[in-house]
């Protein structure tokens, strides 16, 4: 009897031992269920949107794969320094957008971002002429309103200005008359002149040679054509005499700044996505060629005009900085990431993302930079799309910023 009284003290022991055990796995077991359904509802609220963008939305864009060589390392004619931060501003926040600039003596022609030409006599602005019609101001209303890029001045005067939306015109800089020698969105080659960018005339008057960015995309949409990198750019020659139109080259990727060349007989080109400047024959006996002038350029090239040392201004408003990261460098092999970003923001968001920095440099033949100015950030030269020499200054245009900026070179 004692022997079994202690196998049945002992009995209740072990179950006692057990039971708290036994409760204990049980309630961890709940707990990890209900966690692990909590995360999978949470996963799946932010994950479904993605996968519905993903999956149903459109991109607006369809980029193609195109490759770029490692960005040059920027040292040299290269190295970064502040020296555009010696520019002064002027006409700050009355006028936006002067792209492009020219001069007559001195007095300096502009287009801005609500569609006019305006002169710019000492502190004073004067309208010439409006190319297209009110309202302004909306991305909606740009192409009705008109994005005057491009300026010249012609052999007899008057200014040469190409419209991105309106087509290329001739006005008189006095009385405003404006007569169009090519009507933008018209189609040439079976394509549609949509982005009339820049242009350069001959001394003569009689040829005008111009850049058609894209015939895909307009201006409003420049972003997503760099992201597309699209290769249906041209360089179109109009005859002022015969009134013919024709294509010179094609196939490129964001034609943008054009300047004609010493003898004539060809025309530099900045091949904007391509971070690179062609040589286009468009006179003599290479007639219809096209070769390098520099490649793998450390910024995106916009307008490009001549310096009084004989050599050629380029202006850039983005770079590739090596040592340093690029995202246009990083998403040229990545065209499905790109068609990801495009269907969630909007390019006016986008362009918050883009790096501000601004650099103008000086090359001569064979594409060798002897000098370059630069802005890290953009903080006192910000988008910056064209360099204007006179009389030892350089005069800064811009797509977007509200002001003109002068560079006296004399200091730099």
């Amino acid at each position: 009897m004692e022997g079994l009284r202690f196998r049945r003290v002992q009995r209740p022991q072990v179950i006692t031992d057990e039971l708290p055990e036994h409760h204990y796995k049980a309630s961890g077991t709940y707990s990890g269920k209900v966690f692990q359904v909590t995360l999978i509802s949470l996963g799946g609220f932010v994950l479904l949107p993605l996968l519905v963008i993903i999956l149903i939305l459109e991109s607006p864009i369809h980029p193609e794969v195109f490759s770029l060589k490692e960005p040059p390392v920027m040292k040299g004619c290269w190295e970064p320094n502040l020296k555009l931060r010696e520019a002064k501003r002027l006409f700050e926040d009355q006028i936006t957008g002067p792209e492009s600039i020219a001069n007559i003596g001195d007095v300096f022609f502009t287009g801005t971002s609500d569609g006019k030409i305006v002169k710019l006599i000492g502190r004073r602005i004067h309208t010439v002429t409006r190319l297209g019609k009110l309202p302004c101001g909306s991305k909606e209303e740009e192409s009705s309103c008109g994005r005057p890029l491009g300026i010249r001045i012609g052999p007899n005067g008057t200014l040469f200005v190409a419209d991105a939306y309106l087509g290329l015109f001739e006005v008189n800089p006095t009385t405003g008359e404006a007569t169009r020698l090519v009507k933008g969105g018209e189609e040439v080659a079976g394509r549609k002149l949509s982005f009339i960018n820049d242009l350069a005339v001959t001394q003569d008057g009689k040829k005008v040679y111009f850049t058609d960015s894209s015939s895909r995309w307009q201006r409003r949409d420049y972003l997503n054509l760099i992201m597309e990198a699209t290769a249906d750019g041209r360089v179109l020659e109009y005859d002022t005499e015969s009134r013919e139109l024709t294509v010179v080259m094609e196939n490129l990727r964001f034609p943008n700044g054009i300047q004609l060349l010493p003898d004539e007989e060809s025309v530099l080109v900045a091949e904007t996505t391509m971070a690179r400047i062609r040589r286009v024959h468009v006179a003599g006996l290479n007639k219809g060629g096209m070769d390098t002038f520099i490649d793998n350029l450390p910024g995106f090239p916009d307008n490009i005009r001549p310096s009084s040392t004989g050599g050629y201004w380029v202006a850039m408003s983005a770079v590739r900085q090596n040592p340093g990261f690029s995202m246009l460098d990083f998403l040229s092999q990545r065209p499905w990431i790109k068609k990801f970003i495009f269907k969630i923001f909007s390019q006016d968001v986008l362009m918050k993302f883009v790096p501000r920095y601004s650099l103008v440099a000086e090359l001569h033949d064979g594409g060798i930079c002897t000098r370059s100015f630069h802005d890290p950030n953009g903080l006192v030269v910000a988008y910056i799309s064209e360099v204007h020499e006179h009389d030892g200054n350089l005069y800064l245009g811009s797509f977007r910023s509200p002001y003109i900026a002068k560079l006296d070179l004399s200091k730099v």
